[in-house]
């Protein structure tokens, strides 16, 4: 009988607990974190936010100065837009290269929580071609999302332009207003189906191309296979590791803000004892003391981030091993990875015959 999304959370446990700390190893610990954080398993809920400063202004003239400027000088407008090209092909050849390395290091960290081992430089080049194979799903299912949001979002909305609701909302208040809680409903369930969609390609596709090295829409059409005979087993999956995620989010975070408050104290002491020796020593804030600052500041971060990603290690390991349990009950080459079958007993080597000393001579 197939486990079901509860049974599994013991076996994953204890794998993570062999992996990690049976023995410990930093090293070990310290690949999985840099692995983990280019596979995208890390989560971070923080976000930044920030405003553009407003310049002042002087005179009427002052302000059409530019685009006077820019209007009267053709190679002005011609470099600017040269340069905004630039930026935004700079931009999408980042975002794909960032892709590409998802997508490989997703099948690294498949084995690193298979084998219970982290060696990135085999795992990479033996997972080349399901890693390309994965990376090119992953452009095409953006694509396809973006698509499908612009129909989505995009008819209402010019529905509604056509219709004159925004020309005059007053008078299509109440319209607007259900339409854009509507639109909002939509939007949110979208991007359920979205992120489902991805939490299934990453957990029970990528074994699949890793394995038997199929593509994913071969992978895909296989589990909707599979889903078909076990849908409730397959949603209680998706429930247990919601909660499971939310648990497991809270704790890293708890422990990373003690962390974090921890060596706050002694990096901040540090810094004041450092401005109060330059002070004492004469220094000023010119172009040296600002780059030193800079640079502490930078080696302070990233020091944080590296025992922020070695906290979220167990999760790392976990949330695969969980996934990777639950489908190896329904995916046999998978669990013949993870429950590889005895060596059969192998007979002992036939012994020679026994001397026997030649017959004595009759007579």
């Amino acid at each position: 009988m197939s486990n079901s999304a509860t049974d599994v959370i013991s076996p994953a446990i204890e794998h993570t607990k062999q992996q990690l700390f049976k023995p410990f190893r930093l090293k070990q610990w310290t690949r999985l974190a840099f692995v983990g954080l280019l596979a995208g398993e890390l989560s971070s809920g923080g976000g930044c936010n920030f405003q553009v400063p407003n310049f002042p202004r002087h005179t009427n003239r002052s302000n059409h100065f530019a685009p006077s400027l820019l209007a009267s000088s053709p190679l002005h407008a011609g470099a600017l837009a040269a340069l905004i090209a630039l930026f935004v092909a700079a931009g999408l050849i980042l975002i794909v290269l960032f892709i590409y390395l998802k997508s490989m290091m997703r099948f690294v960290l498949f084995d690193s929580v298979v084998n219970r081992e982290c060696r990135i430089r085999e795992s990479w080049r033996r997972r080349i071609r399901p890693g390309f194979r994965y990376f090119l799903w992953q452009l095409g299912f953006a694509f396809v999302a973006w698509i499908v949001a612009a129909i989505i979002f995009g008819g209402p909305i010019g529905i509604a332009y056509l219709l004159g609701w925004f020309h005059n909302p007053d008078q299509h208040l109440v319209a607007l207003i259900l339409g854009g809680i509507g639109l909002f409903f939509v939007f949110f369930a979208y991007f359920i189906l979205l992120v489902t969609a991805t939490v299934m390609t990453k957990d029970f596709i990528v074994p699949q191309m890793a394995l038997e090295e199929i593509s994913a829409v071969e992978g895909w059409r296989r589990l909707l296979q599979m889903m078909k005979t076990e849908k409730l087993s397959y949603a209680g999956y998706i429930g247990m590791k919601i909660v499971l995620a939310i648990a497991a989010g809270i704790l890293v975070a708890i422990v990373s803000l003690i962390v974090i408050l921890i060596l706050a104290i002694p990096i901040s002491g540090l810094g004041i004892v450092a401005v109060l020796g330059g002070k004492a020593a004469g220094m000023q804030w010119d172009v040296v003391t600002i780059a030193l600052v800079v640079v502490a500041a930078s080696i302070a971060f990233v020091i944080i981030m590296y025992l922020v990603c070695l906290i979220s290690v167990p999760t790392i390991v976990f949330f695969p091993a969980y996934s990777m349990y639950f489908f190896a009950a329904r995916y046999s080459p998978l669990r013949n990875v993870l429950y590889p079958l005895p060596a059969p007993p192998q007979e002992p080597p036939a012994l020679p015959p026994p001397f026997l000393p030649p017959p004595e001579p009759i007579g």
